[in-house]
């Protein structure tokens, strides 16, 4: 039965401050979901892990024949999307208003999606580290970007009410990004194979899982709309001010784009693959790309998949979104490269979902979806 109900309002109601809902909308179904799993055997007994909360939405009336699946980023949960905590609507909300069902996805061992001790050892981040990379990055200018930063809600500074929202819901990682990886992957799959074809949203991190799950389901994942996905390939960055700026971290991706495999035509373990990098970087600002040694492989699952990637002005990602774009061209995946400064869209971060304008964002994922999916 349609009903009237609010939608995602629960985050609104965390504190007196902030403001109600603007609208309600008319849902015609809503519920939640776990995702994959599988029983492994403890010392008193047999244990499901690696099933992944999905919470959902339905409106009534359905302008989208596909539905939308959210994943979010490292030490986040599915809450970066259903609200913002200065209390404004959020993505979720914004994408089924333009008629999308909505799911979003806490990550296996993230927020309802149960920590277990089989997954391995985990790291939560301190306040100061959350203030310089993702609510106050001006301040601390570890990238030649991060002065440009304005969006942030508040001060984004540990005891702003704003801030304090924000990193109440910071929550424990997997350090094993191979785990991580494959984790969600096949909740990720589970999740596809459950509910059909989709299009698949990443943020940051979760970024990395986007591409295995369209690997291991080409048939339906329609779309990847990556936001700032992880990155650079095949080697991490370390960010140091100036004058340097940035320095190259370990080769944490064995497979280009992810630590657990993709197919690539002719390749049957990463030792196949070979990399190097660019002699000089594309501008002052960036970082210098790594890339596959030509010949290049070919991602033969990914490259008949729609793949946008949007990059903010003032994140850290930034400096190297591009690589991840040349990367996917160079082994056969076409894609949208969207500098949302090239689109007016001025002074974001990388928790770009939650800042002030977060709704003009959206709007441009919503426009490249409906003029690329069909």
């Amino acid at each position: 039965m349609v009903r009237e109900i609010g939608v995602f309002v629960a985050v609104v109601l965390m504190w007196s401050a902030v403001p109600a809902p603007a609208a309600e909308l008319t849902v015609a179904e809503q519920g939640y979901l776990f995702a994959g799993g599988h029983y492994v055997n403890g010392p008193d007994g047999r244990y499901l892990s690696g099933q992944a909360y999905v919470e959902y939405q339905i409106p009534a009336h359905r302008t989208h024949p596909l539905p939308i699946v959210m994943i979010e980023g490292g030490g986040q949960s599915g809450s970066n999307f259903t609200g913002t905590p200065d209390g404004r609507e959020g993505w979720a909300q914004f994408f089924l208003e333009q008629g999308y069902a909505v799911y979003v996805m806490d990550q296996p061992g993230r927020g309802r999606s149960a920590l277990r001790a089989d997954y391995g050892e985990t790291i939560q981040r301190p306040a100061s580290w959350v203030e310089q990379r993702f609510t106050a990055p001006e301040r601390s200018k570890l990238w030649p970007q991060a002065v440009l930063h304005t969006q942030w809600p508040g001060s984004g500074i540990a005891g702003d009410p704003v801030f304090d929202q924000f990193y109440a819901e910071q929550l424990p990682s997997i350090v094993s990004f191979p785990e991580q990886q494959a984790l969600n992957r096949d909740a990720g799959v589970a999740l596809l194979d459950r509910i059909g074809p989709a299009i698949v949203l990443t943020h940051s991190q979760s970024g990395a899982f986007g591409w295995p799950i369209a690997d291991a389901r080409p048939n339906l994942v329609k779309a990847i709309a990556a936001v700032e996905p992880s990155g650079p390939p095949v080697h991490d960055v370390e960010f140091k001010g100036a004058p340097g700026w940035f320095a190259d971290g370990p080769p944490t991706k064995a497979w280009g784009l992810t630590a657990v495999p993709l197919t690539y035509d002719g390749v049957s373990s990463s030792a196949e693959l070979s990399f190097e990098q660019q002699a000089k970087a594309d501008a002052p600002d960036l970082v210098r790309c790594w890339k596959q040694r030509e010949p290049a492989r070919q991602l033969s699952h990914l490259r008949t998949i729609p793949v946008a990637i949007f990059s903010s002005e003032a994140s850290y990602h930034a400096s190297y979104d591009h690589c991840t774009s040349q990367y996917l061209a160079q082994a056969g995946v076409k894609n949208t490269f969207v500098r949302l400064a090239a689109r007016g869209i001025h002074g974001n971060g990388h928790m770009m979902m939650l800042e002030k304008n977060n709704l003009e964002i959206a709007r441009v994922i919503a426009d490249w979806i409906n003029e690329t999916v069909r």
